[in-house]
């Protein structure tokens, strides 16, 4: 939606419901860079300082994250979730794959139930990428595309809540997936140490297409506690 131009009183804090609302309506999405802070300013017609202001204020609610020299993104959808996301950030390896079990066990049952066919298509379109950098030893779009595949699967839910919430807490989830399931910091180009292919997630993409929710679930329950026993290592 159009950013509409501000009155002259309480500036900042119009501004910073006029931000806010560009990350409700996800015209802003959660890793989006937002306009420069010029580009505010003439779109919201108040100084830069005002839009710096509001740009601080929504950072410091974890909405927002300043990057010096790259710009400021999206960095949560709501203040619930900036928050969660820098707990998680601060907590230990064994606590975030937990909270991913409670998130990710629950998506698979709820897929299973509610998928469409263009959520198995994106489901399925994930698990051949996945196989494909496997082959060709690229663990960087390995990670890339298990990351893919889940996300997939929470969006197969149709649950809005749980999938903003999964998109809140998206950068950690992606870091365990590459500090525990593959063995690796993430960036890194090595095989993982693991025998065959990473965690096998055939059995939840199967249970999820053929309507199978408390299966989806086992599958779920199963891959995360392998990722939990491989961090205990």
């Amino acid at each position: 939606m159009p950013l509409a131009s501000t009155r002259r009183t309480g500036l900042v804090d119009q501004v910073i419901s006029q931000l806010r609302a560009q990350i409700d309506s996800g015209e802003w999405g959660v890793g989006d860079r937002i306009p420069t802070e010029s580009e505010l300013s003439e779109q919201l017609e108040v100084g830069r300082n005002t839009v710096r202001e509001a740009v601080r204020a929504l950072a410091h609610a974890g909405l927002l994250e300043i990057r010096q020299g790259a710009g400021t993104f999206v960095r949560a959808s709501s203040e619930l979730g900036g928050a969660l996301r820098r707990r998680l950030e601060r907590s230990r390896l064994r606590e975030n794959l937990e909270v991913r079990r409670a998130l990710e066990v629950e998506a698979a049952r709820l897929a299973a139930l509610r998928h469409s066919d263009e959520d198995l298509a994106d489901i399925d379109r994930a698990m051949a990428l996945r196989e494909e950098a496997w082959r060709a030893n690229d663990m960087g779009a390995f990670v890339e595309a298990d990351f893919t595949f889940h996300r997939a699967v929470v969006n197969a839910t149709h649950n809005s809540l749980l999938i903003e919430l999964y998109d809140d807490i998206a950068q950690v989830v992606y870091a365990s997936i590459a500090h525990t399931a593959y063995g690796q910091d993430e960036g890194s180009t090595e095989r993982p140490s693991s025998d065959g292919e990473g965690v096998d997630h055939s059995g939840l993409s199967e249970a999820i297409r053929e309507a199978d929710p408390a299966r989806a679930a086992r599958e779920a329950t199963c891959y995360i506690d392998e990722l939990l026993s491989l961090a205990e290592e």
